[in-house]
C-alpha cells in the first residue's frame, strides 16, 4: 500500500510541478534576459566520479550557448538526498539546477522519510544519456555465459552471491531485477563503495556484479574479469561481441545508470525551454559525443516532457523491484 501511495503521489506531484512551471504570466517572457548571471549546477556526488565528469562536460558547452558561466557545486552524501534537497529548496528561477540520476526515481521508495518531495519540488529540464550496466564475473569463474550462471542459481539457490556498492545502489537494484526476471536466487553482499566490492569479486569471494562498463574494462583488459551480458537492448561499443540482455531472452532486465537535469518547482516554462535547448545543443556537439562514448554512455536528447516521462517509467520499475525485494536504504 505504501508503494502505491508513493507512486500515486509521484504522478500527482509531477503533474503539479509541471503545471507550476507552465503557468508563467501570459505575455511575459522570463527567458528574454536569462541568464543574466552565472548558473549553478548541484552535483550530489563527489568530484571526479562519472556523474561529475559528465556534468562538467555538458555544462561547459551549455555555458557557451547561454553565454554565461556555469558553476559546478559538488554536494555528496545522504545517497544524493543532500544535493537534491538543496535544489528542491532553491528559488525557481533557472539559476540552480540538479544533475539527477537513478536516485531521483528510487529514493522515494528506498527511504521512509525525505525532507523534500522529488515529485513536487523538482521538475525535469532534460535528459543527458545513460550507460547500460554489465554483468561481470571473475575470469576464474566457472560461468562462461549468463545462461550458465542462471541455471546454476536455479539449481543451487543458496550458493550464488553478488556484490554492490551499497543497499539501493544501481548495481544492487539491477542485480535484483536480473534475479526476478531470470527466476534464480543469489545473496546480496553490500559494500561501502564499488572498489572493495570489485576487489572481493576478482578474488573469487563473490560470484558476480552488475557494474558500469567503464569500471569493468581495465580488469577485462588485464584478463581478470569476464563480461557475461550488457543489460541493454543495444550492443556496447566498448564491449564488442558481448550479448545484450534482450538477445538472451530477458529484455525486461535492462538496467543502466542515467543522468539528466532538474530545476526547482516554479521555474518558468520558457526558462526551462531555454535550458533544454542549450542542453540538446551540447549533446549534439561532436566532442561531447566522443567523450560520452568513451564513458560507455548513449546520449538521449529530447524535451523536458520526454525526461519527465522517462523518470515516471523508471520510478514505476524500480519501486516494484524495491518492494518485491523489501530493500531498504543503508
Amino acid at each position: 500500500m505504501r508503494a502505491h501511495r508513493v507512486l500515486t503521489k509521484f504522478f500527482q506531484g509531477l503533474g503539479l510541478a509541471t503545471a507550476l512551471a507552465a503557468v508563467a504570466a501570459p505575455g511575459i517572457s522570463h527567458a528574454a534576459d536569462f541568464p543574466s548571471k552565472p548558473i549553478k549546477i548541484i552535483v550530489p556526488y563527489a568530484p571526479g566520479g562519472a556523474v561529475d565528469i559528465v556534468t562538467r562536460l555538458i555544462a561547459q558547452k551549455m555555458g557557451e550557448t547561454l553565454k554565461q558561466s556555469i558553476i559546478i557545486d559538488n554536494r555528496p552524501g545522504g545517497a544524493t538526498n543532500i544535493g537534491m534537497d538543496i535544489v528542491a529548496r532553491a528559488q525557481g528561477d533557472g539559476y540552480t539546477l540538479l544533475t539527477a540520476s537513478n536516485s531521483l526515481a528510487s529514493n522515494a521508495a528506498l527511504f521512509a522519510k525525505l525532507n523534500f518531495d522529488p515529485a513536487q519540488d523538482l521538475i525535469p529540464v532534460g535528459a543527458i544519456g545513460y550507460a547500460p550496466l554489465v554483468v561481470v564475473v571473475p575470469s576464474s569463474s566457472e560461468f562462461k555465459t549468463l545462461q550458465d550462471m542462471i541455471a546454476y542459481g536455479k539449481a543451487n539457490p543458496d550458493k550464488l552471491t553478488y556484490a554492490s556498492a551499497g543497499n539501493g545502489s544501481s548495481g544492487h537494484l539491477a542485480s535484483e531485477l536480473l534475479k526476478d526476471e531470470g527466476k534464480f536466487n543469489a545473496l546480496h553482499v553490500p559494500y561501502k563503495g564499488g572498489a572493495p566490492a570489485i576487489t572481493d569479486m576478482l578474488g573469487g569471494r563473490i560470484s558476480f556484479m552488475a557494474i558500469n562498463p567503464v569500471e569493468a574494462i581495465p580488469h577485462i583488459k588485464a584478463g581478470k574479469m569476464t563480461t557475461l551480458a550488457v543489460l541493454d537492448s543495444k550492443p556496447s561499443a566498448l564491449l564488442p561481441g558481448v550479448p545484450t540482455i534482450s538477445s538472451l531472452g530477458l529484455p525486461n532486465a535492462a538496467a543502466s545508470v542515467w543522468w539528466g537535469f532538474c530545476a526547482p518547482k516554479g521555474t518558468p516554462a520558457d526558462v526551462v525551454a531555454k535550458l533544454n535547448d542549450a542542453l540538446n545543443k551540447a549533446l549534439a556537439d561532436a566532442s561531447v559525443q566522443t567523450r560520452l562514448s568513451e564513458l560507455g554512455a548513449v546520449t538521449t536528447p529530447g524535451s523536458a516532457a520526454d525526461f519527465g516521462k522517462f523518470v515516471q517509467e523508471e520510478t514505476v520499475k524500480w519501486s516494484r523491484v524495491i518492494k518485491a525485494g523489501n530493500i531498504k536504504a543503508d
